[in-house]
């Protein structure tokens, strides 16, 4: 019964997720749903990306929290248009409260539409949101046996940024040990080693999200 109940939400998620899918690309919107453990640097990253692709990519932001508002209070700060979801306990967003937060964004004005999903290595990656790509930061500080322990949201991932580079000379951690765990279990993955609070490999991100942008609004 268990099995059969949690299949059934699933089920009615992805369901819920093909009809967001569906109105964003009658807007002509790229989506991402950027995930990871507490801490990794989702929204550093996020304000870094927005200030550098300002001018270039209209870009909106869905934040999720179990609480607080504080996420989109900086990104807030950015002058683009952001939502904040607080789920109250759930440890993921999920389709219908993407949905929920429709009516607050003018989606024929934006480009890229960025879901900041609630910080957990486990259920963000089991439930579609409607889009177009799932992008995974983790920190250097996490240890090199993430990938193994958490294989899901590495294999749901197109994207893996390996954040905190600037700490490596103080950790004994290897860069190319993370690479290698990581595409065992994604070969697909595109990787990103990179440093919120330096810049340091971030363009590279950049160039690569603006030509997913690019792709997008040509289809």
């Amino acid at each position: 019964m268990k099995i059969s109940v949690v299949k059934d939400i699933l089920e009615a998620n992805d369901r819920i997720a093909r009809e967001n899918r569906d109105l964003f690309d009658d807007n002509g919107l790229v989506v991402f749903n950027l995930m990871s453990s507490p801490g990794a640097g989702k929204t550093s990253l996020l304000e870094r990306t927005i200030d550098a692709m300002k001018g270039d990519v209209k870009m909106g932001v869905i934040e999720g929290d179990i609480q607080s508002t504080q996420d989109a209070e900086r990104i807030a700060e950015k002058g683009i248009p952001v939502v904040q979801i607080n789920t109250g306990g759930a440890c993921h967003l999920d389709g219908n409260m993407i949905r929920d937060t429709f009516k607050e964004f003018d989606f024929a004005a934006l480009d890229l539409l960025v879901v900041e999903n609630v910080g957990n290595l486990v259920c963000p990656a089991e439930f579609q949101v409607g889009e177009d790509f799932k992008a995974m930061i983790l920190s250097v500080t996490e240890g090199e046996d993430k990938p193994s322990k958490y294989p899901l949201m590495f294999r749901e991932s197109k994207v893996l940024l390996i954040n905190k580079i600037d700490l490596i000379p103080y950790l004994d951690i290897s860069l190319e040990r993370f690479r290698e765990e990581a595409l065992k279990v994604n070969p697909d993955l595109t990787i990103f080693e990179v440093s919120c609070k330096t810049g340091e490999g971030l363009d590279a991100w950049y160039a690569w999200l603006k030509a997913q942008v690019k792709a997008g609004s040509a289809a």
